[in-house]
């Protein structure tokens, strides 16, 4: 009886240490995967505003983040904005589907705090009382040079062929696209996994708000001198160059990818459906904001 009870022992003790060593590795293992997930993504996104490592972004060029949320009281629905206000605070701020604003109240969360969903989500829910839940939608980052708007960063996912695409859009403050990168897909090599590459995925640099809303897939063969263009890294065209002939091809449709047509169709199809909402909801907040008075630093 007395070996029993001490193997219940060990056996009790070893299982302890091997779920506290699990549960250590997976913490520290979650935290490194969120951080180069970070880190990757602040990469893509200044490389779609033009910047590289031998061009960096200038110490005026702030990013601010913007994350949009559905909130339930009962039946009725609302979407909320947590949006940064000048001093280094956050204000959520609530707004009816129609588009008529609700409420606002201050949020206790830090900057280093804030881009973790569950502290986020957190905040957001002992702000807005009992009552009310919350459901993430998604996120915009308002780029700024000395104050003043110079793009918008939106991230993004939509069906494709196989499973979700997740995108990365960079657009002007008009709207125009000013680069587009896949951030993960599944979709088939050597057919709709050519989405990654540049010829397909320049295509949409450039591409005017007008342009855009009625944008469709061609299935005829992309230009020479278009495709060129598209493979500046490889053709060693001049900036200029590029340039001038996106310019001839900024009110053409997307040509789709040789046996990929499909997704060809779900990149254009899921790009123009985010800026078009996007469009949208911009205008109905920065309305909310001016008209409420909010100081936000974008």
């Amino acid at each position: 009886m007395k070996n029993i009870l001490t193997i219940v022992i060990r056996l009790t003790l070893s299982c302890i240490l091997a779920g506290t060593v699990m549960g250590t590795t997976y913490v520290f293992t979650s935290n490194a995967k969120k951080h180069n997930e970070h880190v990757n993504e602040q990469k893509v996104m200044l490389s779609l505003l033009g910047y590289t490592k031998d061009k960096p972004a200038p110490d005026s060029m702030a990013m601010h983040e913007v994350y949009r949320y559905v909130v339930t009281e009962g039946d009725v629905l609302s979407l909320g904005y947590l949006v940064p206000e000048q001093g280094h605070v956050f204000t959520f701020v609530t707004i009816d589907l129609n588009g008529t604003f609700l409420a606002t109240m201050p949020v206790d969360i830090s900057h280093d705090l804030v881009i973790d969903d569950n502290e986020r989500a957190k905040a957001i829910t002992t702000a807005l009382g009992a009552g009310k839940s919350l459901r993430y939608a998604d996120k915009t980052i308002v780029v700024t040079d000395n104050g003043q708007r110079m793009a918008y960063l939106l991230p993004g996912a939509f069906p494709g062929f196989k499973t979700f695409i997740s995108v990365m859009l960079a657009l002007d403050p008009s709207f125009t696209i000013l680069g587009l990168e896949i951030m993960e897909h599944e979709e088939d090599p050597g057919l709709g996994g050519e989405i990654v590459q540049d010829y397909f995925k320049n295509q949409f640099k450039g591409k005017p708000f007008a342009v855009l809303k009625k944008l469709k897939v061609a299935k005829t063969p992309i230009p020479a001198e278009y495709l060129k263009a598209l493979e500046a890294k490889k053709s060693g065209m001049t900036a200029a160059d590029v340039a001038t002939i996106q310019e001839q091809y900024k009110d053409k449709d997307i040509y789709a990818l040789t046996g990929a047509t499909i997704s060809s169709r779900s990149v254009t199809n899921g790009a123009k459906a985010i800026v078009k909402k996007f469009a949208y909801r911009i205008s109905i907040l920065d309305g909310v904001l001016k008209e409420q008075q909010i100081a936000v630093p974008f």
